[in-house]
């Protein structure tokens, strides 16, 4: 097995302990660390498709994005003057009346793994948090907004409007959250709706890259 395929494996399987060994390994053994990082993104992306599916929970998929978040510390230094693999900022928040934080901090995870900088704002976040955020920040490309409860879909819409009519520009709007659809994203003004972690990293590149 490669060392490629072995970060593959710890990742997927939550191998928090191990993983930082074997990601260092691969470096070792002459595997770009972009290479290792798609491995790491490709594997969060099986272990999505596993929670989608429903044969495994949230706290194995906590597990795994701890694991792979310990492998991006490892990458962290040898990937740093990359210009190539810096998006810019993404400003990321629940949004206000809403305190989970689970989807957000995975999304962030996975968003920061792609080559993002992540501006983590919490939970419970009015939109003037968000618009200050985007003035405060260097080079903010995107802004994610979650929300798990129905009961927050306004503050979401609300959200998205305020930051589309704060007259900032530069950067794309992604929402995401149980209760949200892509007919909602796109009624409410959003520019990118992903339905999991792993959708999310691949959307915001994409929404960022075509900008």
């Amino acid at each position: 097995m490669s060392k490629i395929e072995d970060v593959k494996v710890n990742v997927e399987t939550g191998k928090t302990k191990l993983i930082a060994g074997v990601v260092q390994e691969a470096l070792d053994a002459g595997d770009s660390p972009q290479d290792i990082l798609q491995a790491m993104i490709a594997a969060m992306g099986v272990v999505g498709d596993k929670f989608s599916a429903g044969t495994i929970f949230v706290p194995e998929m906590l597990i795994a994005a701890k694991a792979m978040s310990k492998g991006v510390d490892v990458l962290k230094p040898h990937m740093t003057g990359e210009g190539s693999s810096s998006l810019g900022t993404c400003v990321i928040g629940t949004v206000q009346g809403d305190l989970h934080d689970i989807g957000k901090n995975l999304v962030g995870m996975m968003v920061e793994s792609a080559g993002f900088t992540i501006v983590d704002l919490g939970v419970d976040v009015p939109a003037d948090k968000f618009i200050n955020a985007i003035k405060e920040n260097d080079n903010v490309t995107l802004v994610a907004c979650s929300g798990l409860l129905s009961t927050t879909m306004p503050a979401l819409k609300q959200t998205v409007v305020d930051i589309k009519a704060s007259g900032l520009t530069g950067f794309k709007v992604i929402v995401g959250g149980a209760p949200v659809t892509q007919e909602m994203a796109d009624e409410i003004g959003a520019d990118g709706y992903a339905a999991d972690a792993g959708g999310a990293a691949i959307k915001a590149k994409a929404l960022v890259t075509a900008a």
